[in-house]
């Protein structure tokens, strides 16, 4: 899209029959689900990249504001995320006495750190040079480096669970909010600062958008066309070659497949170095889902994000983490979509979809001999932890996504579906770089790449690797804002 809007002419060659990859949508008959992504955070950015080309979102997308944003399921409590300061403290309060005045602390604090951190999202770590600019340094006082997210909340929460309601967001990465660096306190923050939204549709729409923009300027989108190989000549790429046998020339080639698939399946892996699938193996990548679709004949009054808590997350995230996938204690997401968006079932019917974080697919487990079980759990931690209660009776439609359908149907290294971890030693410039440093005229763009996973960051990625293309041939394009202006 913002290639197509600065003037370039541009092709996208897409594998699946419908766009948006994870982030497509997913029909079973009448109901409608996004395959992946369903928190819409930082709804700023998506804005400021529609502005760019003289848009307004709000013309090719309808957005609600969410309150509740989600209820948190503990085991003996169910605290509602608001987001209106008061409101929130008075939850915090409510179920968390004496808790509710650190709330400020962490707003204030955070606040700091976000307008420290965010600029250096949107600049490119390619070069050594680039992690010594004024933008990181002024903001390396603010990384809490060697600390972990669950530390950091220590800072202002006494209690775990309520360190638990502001670190669980470490799932956006598939990391443990443990292992997951201090610095990404920035995903709590801008939850409460900024808002979630859902996108009147699904999320979806959010792809459906920008290739409506692309197609206006004149952009060509092919679908059910999955590229076979990436077409070199020495260090330089010059196109790609279709499954159908046809080659595509091209001044510059943007990947947006999944990072590892590409290095898997795209490239001839003596040209790759460290990026070959053997040595990417032994890099640290997130976990993969559990994913349940199901079509249910009838409503329920149960907030649109629910997240249950297993009764010992810590554990079940340490095993999860270390390979292992506890198929009888879980932690599980849940969205009720139709609870704002009724478009997305019949009338008096439900879209509900389940996500449970389980080890990716170093593992080694075998899904497709486990699922029924994973279901079976999943169902019964419905039936006894949520309100939905016990919903198999109601199943009119329904669709199950393991790890191994993750790698197997949607490309997905390892079923990783948060790509490459972000550990302290996989971000900035230790993290694939997005004009691709193994090949000239090659960008990346993704979870794979900088800034990293989620929605937000992964726009981001595709306004740097569009800068920098822009830069190479000399083309005018719009600055990123600083954050005052793109909040204003």
């Amino acid at each position: 899209m913002l290639l197509a809007q600065r003037g370039f002419r541009v092709q996208v060659f897409e594998k699946q029959d419908v766009i948006g990859g994870r982030n497509a949508e997913v029909r079973l008959g009448e109901y409608r689900f996004d395959l992946g992504p369903t928190f819409l955070m930082m709804k700023f950015l998506l804005d400021e990249l529609f502005s760019e080309g003289g848009r307004r979102s709000c013309d090719y997308l309808q957005f609600r504001s969410l309150d509740p944003m989600y209820a948190l399921n503990f085991p003996d409590k169910t605290m509602l995320v608001r987001p209106q300061p008061e409101a929130m403290k008075a939850e915090i309060e409510k179920h968390f006495p004496g808790e509710s005045g650190n709330f400020d602390r962490f707003l204030k604090r955070e606040s700091l750190r976000f307008k420290k951190l965010y600029p250096c999202l949107q600049k490119p770590y390619g070069t050594v040079a680039s992690m010594i600019s004024p933008t990181l340094l002024a903001a390396a006082p603010h990384i809490a480096a060697g600390r972990s997210l669950y530390s950091v909340l220590g800072d202002y929460f006494r209690s775990e669970e309520l360190r638990l309601a502001f670190t669980f967001q470490s799932k956006y990465l598939g990391m443990s909010p443990w292992d997951c660096p201090g610095l990404f306190t920035m995903i709590p923050y801008t939850e409460h600062a900024h808002g979630v939204y859902h996108v009147m549709g699904g999320l979806s729409r959010i792809t459906q958008a920008f290739a409506a923009v692309s197609r206006e300027e004149n952009a060509e989108i092919h679908t059910s066309a999955p590229v076979s190989r990436v077409l070199v000549d020495g260090r330089r790429a010059i196109g790609v070659e279709l499954a159908s046998g046809e080659k595509v020339y091209c001044d510059d080639v943007v990947i947006n497949a999944d990072f590892g698939h590409a290095m898997a399946t795209l490239f001839d892996e003596k040209s790759l170095g460290s990026y070959k699938p053997s040595t990417l193996r032994k890099r640290r990548f997130s976990c993969s889902t559990f994913m349940m679709y199901l079509g249910l004949d009838r409503t329920y009054d149960v907030e649109h994000h629910t997240i249950v808590f297993a009764r010992d997350y810590k554990k079940n995230i340490e095993a999860i983490t270390h390979g292992r996938s506890s198929l009888d204690e879980m932690s599980l997401y849940i969205r009720n979509s139709c609870k704002t968006d009724p478009s997305s079932a019949p009338p008096g019917h439900s879209a509900l979809y389940i996500l449970a974080p389980v080890a990716n697919n170093k593992s080694g487990i075998n899904w497709e001999h486990h699922k029924q079980e994973m279901r079976d759990s999943i169902l019964r931690a419905l039936r006894e932890r949520t309100p939905y209660g016990d919903v198999t009776p109601h199943i009119q439609r329904e669709m199950i996504v393991t790890p191994q359908d993750w790698e197997d149907k949607y490309s997905v290294f390892l079923g990783a579906t948060f790509n490459m971890a972000h550990s302290w030693n996989q971000m900035l410039y230790m993290r694939p770089h997005n004009q691709f440093e193994m090949f000239e005229n090659c960008y990346l763009v993704g979870g794979g790449t900088h800034p990293g996973s989620g929605l937000p960051t992964i726009f981001e990625s595709a306004r740097i690797s569009a800068n920098l293309i822009c830069q190479k041939y000399e083309i005018p394009h719009p600055a990123a804002k600083p954050l005052e202006l793109a909040l204003a």
